[in-house]
């Protein structure tokens, strides 16, 4: 079996263009506000939330039920193709996985739609440790939970 994977899934919202993308690379902050499994957000170390690579953020959110926490960086923003990457790491993420890397973009569709793709790189530190699913369903809610609240706003 292998410890390293990449899952991915994309969702189609319904919030104008840049929207999303403007959200999680601006605003990220107000996840916390917006989205039910996400509990508690802070930033660890540094001064600006959305510094690359200069700031650590604490995350306290729910997967599969329980409560999960981790520490996060922004590897990098383009703002052409509206992708972030982030680095997951410490809390409960460094006791089943060696690497968490994510990545979400939000895709302007030829049919004028909007769909918002989050890939999920991951390296597991055991064979015993299931691929990380459960944070598929967390994006997907999540994704959701955020694109009604930007059709509100």
């Amino acid at each position: 079996m292998a410890l390293s994977g990449k899952l991915s899934t994309e969702i189609v919202i319904h919030a104008p263009a840049g929207k999303f993308f403007n959200l999680v690379s601006k605003s990220l902050h107000h996840v916390q506000n917006i989205c039910e499994r996400v509990h508690h957000t802070k930033l660890h170390q540094g001064e600006d939330w959305h510094s690359i690579g200069g700031s650590v953020k604490h995350w306290t959110y729910v997967i599969d039920g329980k409560v999960t926490t981790c520490k996060e960086t922004i590897e990098s923003v383009d703002e052409k193709n509206k992708t972030i990457k982030f680095n997951l790491f410490n809390g409960d993420i460094s006791q089943q996985y060696k690497v968490l890397k994510l990545t979400i973009q939000e895709i302007d569709n030829s049919n004028g739609s909007v769909s918002v793709k989050w890939t999920l790189e991951y390296e597991k530190i055991n064979d015993n440790v299931e691929a990380p699913y459960g944070y598929m369903e967390l994006f997907d809610k999540s994704t959701k939970e955020m694109d009604a609240h930007l059709l509100k706003a």
